[in-house]
């Protein structure tokens, strides 16, 4: 009976942790990977010519640039027809205001720097031991 207990116990305590709220970090990190992967999601797919002209979309919260990079995506006039694009924009927006305003203070800019965010960095790449 006590294993019982404890075990309601411990599985309500693992539900009440996982429904925690996001922090502003985490919402920003979250819904800027998400973003990202629509973008290249997007890309693949080429529902339409007016996709390859839109801006590149690679973000990282950690830069400052970021800020500017998403008002320049959200105001691009092209690609107004594509449901997706219209989709991604919206996104782009809500996270902008995000930065701007709900989490303004709660976030730490480590650079500056814009061309980091034209080339993103790809991860390394792992070689196998038969590589080598």
């Amino acid at each position: 009976m006590k294993m019982l207990l404890l075990l309601s116990v411990l599985l309500s305590a693992a539900l009440l942790a996982s429904t925690a709220p996001p922090t502003c970090y985490s919402r920003v990190l979250s819904l800027s990977k998400e973003i990202t992967e629509s973008f290249k999601e997007l890309q693949t797919s080429k529902t339409d010519s007016c996709v390859e002209t839109l801006p590149r979309l690679y973000l990282d919260i950690h830069n400052y640039c970021v800020l500017a990079k998403l008002r320049d995506f959200v105001a691009y006039p092209g690609c107004d027809r594509v449901v997706e694009v219209n989709k991604l924009k919206e996104k782009a927006r809500s996270l902008y205001t995000i930065l701007i305003s709900y989490c303004r203070r709660d976030l730490v800019f480590l650079t500056d720097d814009c061309n980091a965010l034209e080339i993103p960095i790809s991860p390394p790449i792992e070689h196998s031991i038969t590589e080598s």
